[in-house]
This record gives C-alpha cells, structure tokens and sequence, in this order.
C-alpha cells in the first residue's frame, strides 16, 4: 500500500510538468504566429509615396515617346527593386510648348499636388522659368533636355542637368575645322536660349585653333522662308564658305532645304551641325535628310548595349499600343530619350537611397499673397532629395550616369556625315584629340566623308571671288617715285597700263598661288591725299585688295589686313651736307682720341720702366748719374717709334719686352699715319644737322612725303604742323634741301627708307641720311580683315623674297644696289664723305693689354730671380745697413735697394770688361779704368773715389752712398778678386768713418 502512494504521487507529479510544458509550446506558438502576422502586414503596407512632377508638351510627338520612357524606367526600376523603401508617384503636366504653360503647370505641381521634384521640361527656354520657381521653392527640377549654358546650377542649385551642356560641343566643332585647316567660318543659330547659349564657348574654341568668324546669323523659330532665303543670300556674296549651324531639328531642315533651293549644298561648301541635327537625323522625313546630303553633324556617343536594345523593342511595341496614331513608323529612341529614361531612374533610386516621406511643405508667413506663387510653400525634404539626386552614380541606357557640379558629363561626341538615307559615324572627338575609333589604337583624323555636291575632296572653305567676278585691287595714283607705281593712261586705246616695283612684285606673288586668281587694277585718284583713304577702299568693301606702297602700321591693322612686308622697313631723314673748310694747327693729335694719347703715353713710361729695371744691374748703358737714368728711361720707350734705339740689351727677358712692344708700336704708328692722312688729303663733308633734337630747338622747317602716315608720326614726335611741307617727288626733295630752311626751303626731309634709298641714288653728292630709323614693318598687300587669302599671299611673298626674283624686280626698277656706295652704310649715309672719327683706346684695348701683360710678367720673373739669387747677399746687406734708430722694414728696403744698385759682378758683360772693348763706345771702359785706378786703395783717396762714383754710378733709386763708396775702392779687377765678408766689412769702416762724433 505504501508502493501504491508512492507511485501515484509519481504519476501525479509527471502530468503537472506535462501540462506546463504543453502551456509553453502552445504560448510559443501563439507568440510566432502574432510576429508572423505583424511581419505580414508590415510587408503589405504600401511603402511612402515621393512625388514627382513631370512637365511635357503632350500634344507634340517628341512629348508622348517621352512620357513613354520616363513611365518604362520607373516600372523597371520597381520590378528590379520590389523592396524599395520609397516609391515615386508620376504627376504629368502639359506645358503646350510654350513657356508661361510651362510655369504654370510647375505651380499648379507644387501648390496642389506638393511635388518633391520635377523632371522637365522640355526647351531651355521653358526650364530657365521652371528652374527659378524650384529654388524659390527647394523643388529639384531635373531636366534632361535643357542643354543651354545659360541655364547653370551655380546661379540656381535646385536645377540639375541630366543632358549635355551645349557648351560641351564647341571644342568638337572646333576639332572639326582645324582637322580641314579652315581659318574662317560663319555660325548660323537659332534666336533663342537655346541657340544663342552656345556662342561665347563656341567662340572661344573656334579663336583656339585659329578660326575666325566672318559672320553670325539669328534665325528666329518661326522664321518664314523670306526670311531664310535672305540670310542665305547675304551669305553667298561673301567668300567664306563654311557654315556651323546651331538650331533645333526642325528649324534645321527648313534652313537647308532653303540651302539647296539657293544652291549652296554645292561644291565648295562645308556645313557643320551641332547635335541638334545629329541626334535627331533618324526621325526626320526623306526630303529632309536629302536636303542635308553632305552635311558633319556631332551627338553625343552611346554605346549600342544588349540592354540598349532590348529597350528600343519594348518601347516601339509601348508606343504603338499607348499612341497608335502617333507615327507611321515609330524610330529608335534617340540620345535624348535614353536620357529621360536614366534621368526618371535617377530619381528612383535617390528617393529609395535618401529615405524620403510624404510631402512636406513649410507655409510661407507672408502678410500679403498677391499671387500663387506667393503662397507656394518651401519643401522640406529638397535639399535631402537633391543631394541624393547628386550622389546617384550607375551604368544607365546612355553610358555612366556621373553629375559633376550638377551636371552630365559625357566621354565622347560621335562624328557623323549624312549621306544617303541617314547618317554614317567617320570619327569620333575625345578630350584627346579625333580618332576615327574609340580604341586606344585608332587612327588619327576621320574616315571618308562624302561633302556636299557628293565631292570626296574637303572643301577649300572661301573662294576668291563670291560672284565669280576678277578681284577689284586698288591701286594708288601717285605724282612722284614712279618706281613704286606708275599709273598711266593710253590716250590713243583708253586703256590704263599699271607698272611698277610694287606691281610687279604682286604679278609674281599671283602666279606663284596654289590656285588661279583674276583680277583688275582699279586706280584711285585721292591716294596722293592720304593712304587712309585707300586702306578704308578695302574696309569699306569698295575694293577687295589694295596693292601699293602702302606701310604696315597699327592703326590701319585695326581695319584690315596686311599680308607679310616685301620691302625694307624704317623711317629716317635726309639732310644737305656742307664741306668742313675749317682748319687747326693741332690736327695732328686729332687721330688719336685723348683718352688713346694717355694710354700710349703710359705704356711708353711701363714699358721703359720695366727694360730699364732688368737691364739695370747687368748692363752699363743703363747706369749713370740719376738724370742720365732717367733721361734713359724715357728716350729708350719713345726711340723705339722710329726704331732708333740703339743700346744693347743684356737680358732674354727685357728683349722679349722689347719685341712686343716694338710690334705694338709699328701697329699704333700705322694707324696714326693713315687716319691723319684721311684726315689731311679726303675731302671732309658735314651734314647740316645731325640730330632731331637740333631741329626742334632752331625751329626750322622739315619735309615729308604727300598723302605718307610720316606727318602723325612727326606730330607725335613734337614737331608743330606749321613747320611742316609735304613734297611729291625726289626733284622737290632735292630742291627744297639745297635752298634750305631760311630760303624757302628744309632744313630735313623725312620718309620711308625706300623713298630715301631711291633718291640717294639719285643724288649721290650733297646729301646724307642721318639720325635715328624708327622702326615700322615695310610695305604689304591690304586684305580685308580675316580674309582667307593673307595666309596664302603672305607666304608667297616670303617664298618670293627667298628666290632670286625679288633681286631682279629690285635691280630693275632701282638699279644696281651699289651704284652710289655712300648710300648703302648703317643708317644709309648719302654720296658725301663724311669725316672719320678718330681712334679710340677700345680700338686698340687688346694691343694694349697684351704688351702690359707681358711687361708686367716679365718684371716679376726678373724681381723673383733677383730675390732669390741674392738672398743671401741681401740678408748681409741687411745686418750692416742696419741702425738701431731706424725700423726694420725701411731698413730692411734701403739695403735691397743698395744691393740693386750694385753691379752685377757675376754678369757676362762686367767680367769680361778688362779685356774687351765696349761694342757701342770703346773709350768708356778705359776711362772707367783710369779714373778707378787713380783712386788707389789708400784711405786718404777712399772718400775721393767714393764720391766720384756717386755721381757717375748712382741709379735714381740710390738711398745710401756706401756700397758705391765700396765699389769705388778697387778697380774692376780687384772688385772681382774681393770677397762678399771683405766687401762688407769694408763699407761698415766707410760707414763709421762718414757717421760724424758727438
């Protein structure tokens, strides 16, 4: 029994825990089936709802394929992302194509459906408004069609580009034009934001390669076919031929089908068209596309994808089932479509990214709302919205979707020809240049292109002749210097015969052009008032070439152009000379420039110097009393002008001194003698002034060429107007000059170096050309301004002026250059012989400097060999010539100085003296011996010979008389047999003997 209790409280005991395990897992499964339920209905909760306005003009079929595509990206996003935290809501507007519907439905978005973005709309002109309303209101406003510069996210940065900025094309049209070498172009533009955005870029980019633009033309939108056909005309009576056409698709085919009509899609024409042509060229009409044959159009690059086309499928089979009217034949999407198509991805994907709620609108607290726009509220999630839009980066339809300060950047313009039926790709432009692939290997340039009149061969770009009519070349009529144009008319035919330098020089440049030019001389009568009048003939389009002497200055560059010069450049004067009858009895120091005469004067001095310290102590033709040495000195340097010099020089180094200086002086005295000849037997002439500067302080009266640009450039250098006479030929040049400033006549003529060139050739005797050439750039053939033909003519000219041709022309019309030698010096001097200048130091520096080098050279190695012989003689010299009142050093100098004096006894010329003769005067070295032999070596006779040889043996540097007293008691034989302490001790007694008691 007990077992029995025990067991049923077991049993008892296993159901409770039964129980409470069956209470969890069924409250387990109840609590799963509550999140299960939660997470159900969170999933089927519709997710938050962002509202996108999209602003088309529906009635027009670009409008409808549009609104096609923009709904086809938002579906495959979705379907794509099903678990998107945000999802975008479509609102479509209908601008009608017109600006003000345009912003009226952007507020109708905003103030009633309270969009947090707007995609749209579809013209620049229409987004400029919609642009401003989205930053009042921070609604982004994402437009994938307004492509006008002017419309700039920095001045509105709630406006985001998804397209191309249209000033991304300038750099390709201009890769275009200089890939053919035009260098002239006129643009033709749609007269709206969208066509005139692009000029200041385009501009700029045309002006990088060297492209001017002739012309520019704003075409209205609704333009009438007058209106085309007048603009064409006024083209086609110009010479350029290269057109860059800017205008929406529509507006460009009505312009060239009024082309053709006009016959310009011809040879000789080239046409470049922007992308509003290219882009659009598969949607237009057959007549259209043949109106364009021939035409370079760009649009920007788009890979064709698998993706790509998959679209074109699905968007054709859409189209036709949404709008089954709208086309016949429905077209591939173009560009600008794929771009609607990302831009509408876009915003999808920021929406999901940033996280975006409903809409939320902060009412503005205004006291007054006196329209809608007034009471349009701030959006509070724009900024978050746009900065995600700003973020989104991935590979859409139409390449990388990639925004760079707001706006679409593209890798790359695809170049097309339209011929035949579309358009065919012959090249594309990167910012690396034009290839005609995109592979890093492809070749430079573009492929075959087909031009208008279906020619191969690149349009030359201008013609010569706009109405196949000979060019008008005006040319002046002048009275004087014939030379340079000679106009004159055959009484008998009535015909005018044109001759001249400058004529024949153009005749040449003609038939050296690459191409055939005809044209007509057309003479003009008022040239001999003033050149202006001719160059404004050209500016004036009454002329198209002025051919002449006509100068290259600035301010006539400013209305044409000049082509290279063909002649000397420079203006300068012409002057009477006189003859210099005056004459001086110092003419003879006028060859030499005082400056020269000191120099000369000083290496004399040097050089005799220099002989004199070698020689010294070796040779005793230079020893004597302190006068004879000095005396030496002087008559040596200055003998050897003449080569007179007759002392015999002991030493290598002194006759090495002298044999430079002998060459120096036979080079200085030849000089001398033929400047003073010139001086003496040519004929001396002066001009009658020699500076500007003297004809402003006399006032005297100058003359110039008629009709020349000299009278301002004379005004500008000071000269009063009054004071001034303008001359037509070379007669009245000479003429006036010989009468002079004070008879009627001028004291200077002032012209172009050619004019002066030519009439010194005439008058060879009795005038110069003096004084400063101011500068100018010659004479050239005046174009009009960006002409294409200056290049040509400039570099037939140069290549002329290269030849053998150009000398002929001149020596045939000027004579032979050195007919009157005085003209052609520096500044052209005229026939007279002007006095030469004398010769100055600089002529003869290097003479100069290498005789004292050598000299100076010479002097060293002698004073080092001397120090270094006699050092120990010298040490000596310095113990006994010591005192102990006197420094050191100035005792030190004096015994130097008495061991110079000395005779060299170890020399040649003094231990051969007993035996030989002197060569120059036998009787000296007797009487030397005669007299030092009566003077004994008694002490009662040392004082006599001493101051016997103080007065015949002393040099001027002598300072003590005791090593002469020395020398003066022994004879030469004796001096050679006594030693150097014997020597020393004996002139220590003589010093003592002469050093008075106390």
């Amino acid at each position: 029994m007990g077992r029995h209790r025990h067991a049923s409280a077991g049993s008892s005991c296993s159901s409770a825990f039964f129980f409470f395990f069956l209470r969890l897992v069924v409250a387990a499964l109840v609590w799963c089936q509550a999140g299960v339920d939660v997470a159900t209905a969170q999933k089927n909760a519709p997710a938050p709802e962002v509202r996108v306005g999209v602003i088309l003009n529906m009635v027009s079929a670009v409008g409808q394929r549009r609104r096609v595509g923009i709904e086809m990206a938002v579906e495959d996003y979705y379907a794509a992302r099903p678990g998107s935290a945000a999802r975008i809501a479509l609102r479509f507007r209908n601008s009608g194509g017109d600006v003000l519907g345009a912003a009226s439905a952007a507020v109708d978005l905003i103030k009633n459906e309270q969009v947090q973005a707007i995609i749209g709309p579809q013209t620049s002109a229409e987004a400029e408004f919609v642009a401003h309303i989205g930053n009042r209101t921070h609604v982004p406003v994402v437009s994938y069609s307004a492509t006008s510069p002017d419309l700039s996210p920095a001045q509105t940065p709630f406006f985001v580009r998804t397209a191309a900025n249209d000033s991304f094309q300038a750099e390709p049209v201009a890769a275009v034009l200089a890939a053919f070498r035009w260098h002239a172009a006129v643009v033709v533009y749609e007269d709206s934001p969208y066509g005139c955005g692009i000029l200041p870029a385009l501009a700029d980019a045309l002006q990088g390669v060297g492209v001017r633009i002739m012309d520019r033309a704003a075409v209205p939108v609704d333009a009438t076919d007058d209106r085309l056909d007048a603009v064409l005309y006024r083209f086609m009576a110009k010479p350029t031929r290269v057109f860059v056409v800017h205008m929406n698709p529509v507006l460009a085919a009505r312009l060239f089908r009024r082309a053709r009509n006009a016959g310009m899609m011809a040879v000789e024409y080239a046409w470049i068209a922007t992308d509003g042509v290219g882009t659009f060229v598969d949607g237009l009409s057959s007549e259209d596309v043949d109106a364009m044959q021939g035409v370079v159009s760009l649009r920007p690059y788009v890979q064709a994808t698998d993706q790509v086309r998959n679209f074109s499928a699905r968007f054709r089979a859409k189209l036709r089932r949404e709008y089954p009217s709208a086309d016949d034949v429905v077209h591939d999407p173009t560009v600008m479509m794929l771009w609607a198509y990302d831009t509408a991805w876009a915003l999808a994907a920021a929406a999901d990214a940033a996280g975006i709620s409903g809409p939320a609108f902060q009412t503005p607290q205004r006291s007054t709302a006196l329209t809608d726009l007034d009471r349009l509220g701030v959006s509070a999630t724009g900024a978050t919205l746009l900065k995600a839009v700003q973020g989104t980066t991935f590979h859409g339809l139409a390449g990388n979707f990639t925004l760079v300060d707001g706006q679409l950047q593209l890798p790359a313009y695809e170049v097309v020809n339209i011929i035949g039926k579309g358009a065919r790709t012959v090249g594309f432009w990167t910012p690396a240049g034009v290839t005609q692939d995109l592979n890093a290997v492809g070749a430079k340039g573009f492929k075959h292109i087909l031009w208008p009149g279906e020619t191969p061969y690149p349009p030359k770009g201008w013609v010569v002749s706009p109405n196949e009519q000979p060019i008008r070349v005006a040319v002046p009529v002048k009275r004087g210097f014939k030379q340079f144009v000679d106009v004159v008319e055959d009484p008998a035919t009535g015909r005018t015969n044109v001759t001249g330098y400058c004529i024949e020089v153009f005749e040449a440049v003609m038939n050296n052009m690459p191409y055939q030019v005809h044209y007509q001389f057309v003479p003009y009568d008022d040239s001999s008032e003033s050149y202006e009048k001719l160059v404004s003939q050209v500016s004036k389009q009454e002329a198209d070439v002025a051919v002449g002497d006509v100068t290259i200055t600035a301010s006539r560059m400013e209305k044409v152009d000049f082509t290279m010069p063909f002649s000397d450049s420079g203006w300068s004067m012409v002057v009477a000379v006189r003859g210099d009858t005056s004459t001086s009895m110092w003419i003879f120091l006028q060859p030499l420039t005082t400056s020269l005469w000191l120099a000369s004067l000083a290496f004399f001095c040097f050089t005799g110097f220099v002989v004199w310290v070698i020689e010294h102590r070796i040779n005793p033709e230079f020893r004597g009393t302190p006068w004879q040495q000095f005396g030496l000195i002087f008559y040596f340097a200055f003998s050897t002008l003449v080569f007179s010099h007759k002392e015999k020089l002991e030493s290598n180094l002194s006759r090495f001194v002298v044999i430079i200086w002998v060459f120096v002086v036979l080079i200085l005295t030849s000089s001398y003698t033929a400047s003073l000849t010139s001086m003496l037997t040519v004929q001396k002439l002066q001009p009658t002034v020699t500076d500007v500067r003297e004809l402003h302080r006399r006032g005297d009266f100058i003359g110039y060429q008629e009709g020349s640009f000299i009278k301002d450039s004379l005004k500008k250098l000071g000269f009063d107007e009054a004071k001034m006479r303008s001359y037509g030929t070379a007669e009245q040049y000479a003429d006036a000059l010989s009468k002079g400033s004070a008879n009627g006549g001028v004291a200077a003529v002032f012209d172009e170096i050619p004019y002066l060139k030519l009439f010194l050739s005439q008058y060879c005797d009795g005038y110069t050309m003096v004084g400063p050439v101011y500068k100018t750039d010659g004479f050239g053939f005046v174009f009009p301004r960006g002409s294409p033909m200056t290049a040509d003519v400039s570099r037939a000219v140069l290549a002329l002026a290269e030849g053998e041709e150009m000398a002929l022309i001149e020596k045939k019309w000027f004579g032979e250059p050195g007919a009157c030698p005085g003209q052609q010096g520096g500044g052209g001097g005229g026939g007279a012989t002007v006095s030469s200048s004398s010769l100055s130091f600089r002529s003869f520096g290097g003479l100069f400097l290498i005789t004292g080098v050598v000299s100076g050279l010479m002097l060293l190695v002698y004073l080092a060999t001397f120090f270094y012989r006699e050092r120990g003689e010298l040490r000596a010299q310095e113990v006994a010539g010591s005192s102990p009142g006197s420094a050191s050093s100035l005792g030190r100098l004096r015994a130097w100085l008495r061991h110079y004096d000395s005779r060299d006894m170890r020399s040649p010329t003094f231990k051969t003296w007993n035996n030989e003769e002197s060569p120059r005067n036998g009787s000296h070295t007797q009487r030397w011996i005669d007299e030092t032999g009566r003077s004994g070596r008694d002490a009662d006779g040392r004082m006599q010979a001493a101051t016997q040889e103080e007065a015949i043996g002393m040099s001027p540097i002598s300072v003590s008389t005791g090593s002469e007293m020395v020398a003066g008691l022994a004879s030469p034989a004796s001096e050679l047999g006594t030693s150097f302490d014997q020597r020393m001790e004996e002139a220590a007694n003589s010093v003592k003997m002469q050093t008075p008691t106390a």
